[in-house]
């Protein structure tokens, strides 16, 4: 399959979608990443099974808060110039490029980096979402080491990383961001062909383009759009997607916390009597509880749209007043063993409950 530049609308909206709030604001890469297919020709996206078992294999994107992706723009080279300092540091030609998380930008970074420099882009990413750190990627708790690493800021400065504990790198990455404007590029976890096939979730990129489509073809109110989306999932990796409230967002407060958006959104309902969900936000939204009850949690995506268009809403353009619905959708089976779970289960972002999967809440 190629991606051109006609893709990236369906792939921009349904990257959104599944980022969950996070990954990044898609519309400048989106820019971006039509210049550069159309300077250079499609981007050619491989299954990963594709892959020889020796391929060299990088991840790249996106690290920061969301927020200042929005005032601190990226350029068309950064990416191809992350990759470029990735292969000066390590003196090794890259083969293939895979996305850190099927969000927003960070769906989009890897195919712009790819396309200048003639690599194919590997039909996948290591979250299936998005998620805030990256000890949370499936490559990470695949066993993959996070280096070695480098990080390209807005100026220009290379910073290159030799570290073994993705949790200790994760650290150091967001220090990093924080000191460099808030928001950098990053070459990170290499691995092997037979590394990356165990540690991927698959086919996200040419789901997200089908996905886009599917909102776009049945856009309008959200609670019509359902049964659309939830054949579409149930016929994915993700399986069940509901419906969880519509209303409209009575209060929402973020500050931007080591490195992350973190606060929450309030949402009531159109009529102001009934019901309240609230939605924590760390980056992305992770937690919706509805009176006080939970009703979804991290690793399951939820998912706000605008309620008469059903266009995803990332979290940094999330507003008071907006008519919103909300769905959840369920998370790939990866995040779903104990191993997996440590690392991406309520409790990993400081919340004091379990993991119940979406399928096990009483609608």
């Amino acid at each position: 399959m190629q991606i051109r530049a006609e893709d990236l609308d369906d792939l921009s909206l349904g990257a959104v979608f599944l980022a969950t709030g996070g990954g990044g604001d898609p519309h400048v890469p989106q820019l971006l990443t039509e210049q550069a297919l159309k300077k250079y020709g499609p981007a050619q996206l491989i299954d990963v099974h594709d892959l020889a078992d020796d391929a060299h294999v990088v991840s790249i994107g996106g690290v920061g808060a969301p927020t200042v992706s929005l005032e601190m723009l990226p350029s068309l080279g950064e990416a191809s110039r992350t990759l470029e300092a990735y292969e000066d540091h390590v003196g090794r030609k890259v083969d293939a490029v895979v996305s850190f998380e099927i969000g927003g930008g960070n769906s989009l970074i890897p195919i712009m980096a790819a396309a200048g420099r003639g690599l194919p882009v590997v039909d996948g990413d290591g979250m299936g979402r998005a998620l805030p750190e990256a000890q949370m990627m499936t490559y990470a708790i695949a066993g993959v080491c996070p280096s070695p690493a480098v990080a390209y800021d807005y100026a220009g400065n290379i910073t290159t990383f030799t570290t073994p504990i993705t949790s200790t790198y994760e650290r150091h990455i967001r220090a990093l961001a924080m000191a460099s404007g808030g928001m950098l590029t990053t070459a990170e976890h290499p691995m092997t062909g037979a590394q990356l096939k165990p540690a991927i979730i698959p086919g996200t990129v040419s789901f997200s383009v089908a996905l886009g489509k599917c909102l776009c073809e049945n856009r309008g109110r959200a609670d019509l759009m359902l049964p659309a989306l939830q054949n579409l999932f149930a016929a994915s990796v993700y399986g069940e997607c509901r419906m969880l409230f519509a209303g409209k967002v009575s209060d929402k407060a973020t500050r931007i916390i080591g490195g992350y958006d973190i606060g929450e959104a309030t949402l009531t309902p159109f009529g102001d009597d009934g019901s309240s969900l609230v939605i924590n936000i760390k980056n992305e939204y992770l937690v919706a509880k509805l009176d006080g009850k939970v009703v979804a949690t991290v690793p399951d995506l939820i998912v706000i749209v605008d309620y008469e268009t059903g266009t995803p809403i990332n979290a940094e353009r999330l507003r008071y007043g907006q008519r919103v619905a909300v769905f959840a959708v369920g998370c790939p089976d990866f995040f779903r063993t104990p191993h997996a779970l440590k690392a991406v289960e309520p409790r990993a972002f400081g919340f004091d409950m379990d993991f119940v999967p979406l399928e096990s809440i009483e609608a």
